[in-house]
């Protein structure tokens, strides 16, 4: 049975990573105008990259595993 879930675990993955950005992206636009900091950027104040940093894991975190779990469900 894991074999044939595979397929549909790999895509649940691509669509829960897309569906996270999309979220990340509209929590981080309540939180500041600007994008979110990228870590490479010396200006980037430490605090906005780290808080950036922290929500963009959790958001991608929560809804990968939502979508897994969904999935899996769903097969």
């Amino acid at each position: 049975m894991k074999i044939l879930y595979k397929p549909f675990g790999i895509i649940a993955a691509v669509i829960g990573a897309k569906i996270g950005q999309s979220v990340f992206r509209s929590l981080w636009a309540r939180v500041d105008d600007a994008p979110p900091p990228k870590p490479e950027i010396e200006e980037a104040p430490l605090a906005k990259v780290i808080a950036a940093s922290a929500l963009e894991a959790a958001t991608l975190a929560g809804v990968s595993a939502a979508a897994d779990t969904l999935s899996r469900r769903w097969f």
